[in-house]
C-alpha cells in the first residue's frame, strides 16, 4: 500500500461532499482509509470532522481519532456527540488510547463520559488515569494474555484464544503465578511447538525485560528498541503484571521526543503546536528571544570594550561576523549530536570524555582548516599577513571553544538533572560570539596596535 500524501484535489472533494446530503459524504469517506480520513481532518473545520464522526461507523470512527495528531486535538470531537454515541467509540478504542484521550478533557466531562460507559471499561480507564501522561503506566494498555505457569499446552492454549477474543493483536505470552507475579514470558509459537503435555512454566523465558509504571516513557523506547521487542511487560514494585506496552506506543513517544529536543535546541517552546496560529508562536518564542537579546548584549559588551581598537582596525569588523557565525555553526552541530547521543544511550564518564574530545578534536581540525583559508584571504586580499594569523588563531581557538562548550554543555547539564536540550543555540552561540570576540579584538589589540 502506498503512503497517502495529501493534496487539493482530496480536500476539494470532502469539502464539496460536506455541501451535500449525508449519504454522498458517506460514499466519499468509505473511500478512505481511517489513517487519510485523519490526515485529511487536519485541513477541514471544527465543525466538519464532528459531521464526518458523527457518519462514520463506531469502529471507524474509533480509528480516525486514534490516528489523529494530537495538535489537532481529537479529544474535541467528542465533546459534543450524543453521549450513547460517545460511548460507542470510545469502547472500540483501547484502553490507552481511550486514556490519553479522556484525560485531555476538564476533569466535570471526564466524570461524565466515565458514567456514561460500562463498569469494565470505566474501571480500566480509570486505573490508567491515575498515571502520569508521560509514564510507562500512562502508556500503557492494560489489556494484555496473561496464563498461569502451571497450566499444561491444551489448556493454556485454550485459555489465550479465550483472551484473546477481544484484542486485535498480540505478540508474547505473560505467564504470571497464583499470585499474580509475573514470572516470565513465552511466545505462542514456543507454545504451539511443544509437546501435548507440557507446563507453561517449562517453556518460560525468566530472564526478560519488564519496566515498572513509572518508568519515564524515553526509557522505556529505548529499552524496546535496544531489546527489538514488539511489546514491553509493565509491572508494579510487587512484580504484579500491569499491563503492556507495544512497539507503535513507542513509535509516537519517539516522534514526540525528537520534536521536543528540535524544538527546545531551535529555542522553541514544546508548548507550541506545530499547526498553531501566530499568536500561539509569539506567545512561544518571544521569551526565548527577549532572553536572546540579553544574552547578546553580552557580546555587545566585548566589542564595545574594544572600541579603540576596532576604531583603528576598522578591517576587523568584516572578520567579526566570520568568527561569531562559524563558531555558533559548529557550537550548534556539537550540541545537536551530542544530545542526540544522551537521547539514545546514558554516556558512562569515559564515554562523556571521549564525546568531548572528539569535538575538541574536530574543532581543532575544522577550525584550522577554515582558519588557513581566511589567512589566506587576508594575506592576498588585505596584503596583511600578521592580520591573518590573529585570525587564523582567532578562528581555531574559537571552533575549539565551539566543539567543547557544545558536548559539554548538555552532559553537564543532564547530570544535573536537567533537561540536555535546553542548552539551545540561544546559549551556546552567545557562549561562541563572546569568546570569538575576545579571541580576535583580544590577539589584535596585542599584536597588530
Amino acid at each position: 500500500m502506498q503512503s497517502f500524501e495529501l493534496n487539493k484535489t482530496d480536500v476539494l472533494r470532502i469539502k464539496q461532499a460536506l455541501e451535500e446530503d449525508d449519504v454522498k459524504l458517506q460514499s466519499l469517506i468509505a473511500e478512505y482509509h481511517a489513517s487519510e480520513i485523519a490526515i485529511l481532518f487536519e485541513s477541514l473545520p471544527q465543525e466538519a470532522r464532528e459531521r464526518i464522526i458523527s457518519l462514520l461507523p463506531a469502529e471507524l470512527a474509533s480509528e480516525v481519532i486514534s490516528e489523529m495528531d494530537a495538535e489537532f486535538h481529537p479529544e474535541r470531537l467528542l465533546e459534543n456527540l450524543h453521549p450513547e454515541r460517545r460511548s460507542e467509540i470510545i469502547e472500540e478504542l483501547d484502553y490507552d488510547d481511550a486514556t490519553d484521550l479522556i484525560s485531555q478533557l476538564p476533569e466535570d466531562q471526564q466524570k461524565e463520559i466515565l458514567e456514561e460507559l460500562d463498569e469494565e471499561d470505566a474501571t480500566n480507564i480509570r486505573s490508567l488515569l491515575k498515571y502520569e501522561e508521560d509514564t510507562a503506566g500512562g502508556l500503557m494498555n492494560t489489556q494484555v494474555i496473561k496464563i498461569n505457569e502451571n497450566l499444561i499446552k491444551k489448556d493454556a492454549l485454550d485459555e489465550i484464544i479465550r483472551q484473546s477474543e477481544e484484542m486485535e493483536e498480540f505478540y508474547t505470552i505473560n505467564v504470571v503465578n497464583d499470585a499474580n507475579i509475573l514470572t516470565g514470558i513465552v511466545s505462542l509459537k514456543d507454545i504451539i511447538k511443544a509437546r501435548y503435555s507440557i507446563k507453561i512454566k517449562e517453556l518460560i523465558k525468566p530472564d526478560f525485560v519488564y519496566v515498572k509504571a513509572e518508568t519515564d516513557q524515553e526509557e522505556v523506547a529505548k529499552l524496546i528498541s535496544q531489546y527489538n521487542l514488539t511489546s514491553i511487560p509493565v509491572v508494579d514494585d510487587h512484580m504484579r503484571l500491569l499491563g503492556r506496552i507495544t512497539f507503535d506506543d513507542v513509535i509516537d513517544v519517539m516522534q514526540e521526543e525528537n520534536t521536543e529536543d528540535i524544538l527546545k535546541i531551535s529555542g522553541v517552546s514544546e508548548d507550541e503546536e506545530l499547526a498553531g496560529n501566530w499568536r500561539e508562536a509569539v506567545k512561544s518564542r518571544l521569551p526565548w528571544l527577549i532572553l536572546n537579546l540579553g544574552t547578546a548584549f553580552l557580546a555587545s559588551s566585548v566589542i564595545r570594550h574594544f572600541d579603540g581598537t576596532i576604531k583603528s582596525l576598522g578591517i576587523l569588523t568584516a572578520y567579526m561576523t566570520i568568527i561569531a557565525g562559524m563558531g555558533g555553526n559548529a557550537a550548534t552541530q556539537a550540541l545537536a549530536v551530542t544530545v542526540r547521543r544522551i537521547s539514545l544511550t546514558d554516556l558512562t564518564d569515559a564515554q562523556a570524555y571521549r564525546a568531548v574530545l572528539k569535538e575538541f578534536t574536530v574543532g581543532l581540525i575544522n577550525g584550522a582548516t577554515n582558519g588557513f583559508i581566511i589567512f589566506l584571504f587576508a594575506v592576498f586580499y588585505d596584503s596583511n599577513p600578521l592580520l591573518g594569523l590573529v585570525i587564523f588563531i582567532a578562528m581555531t581557538g574559537n571552533m575549539i571553544i565551539a566543539g567543547v562548550a557544545g558536548s559539554s554543555i548538555p552532559l553537564v547539564l543532564k547530570r544535573l538533572g536537567i533537561d540536555p536540550a535546553i542548552a539551545s543555540s540561544i546559549i551556546i552561540t552567545t557562549f561562541t560570539d563572546v569568546c570569538g570576540f575576545l579571541l580576535l579584538l583580544g590577539l589584535a589589540t596585542k599584536l597588530l596596535l
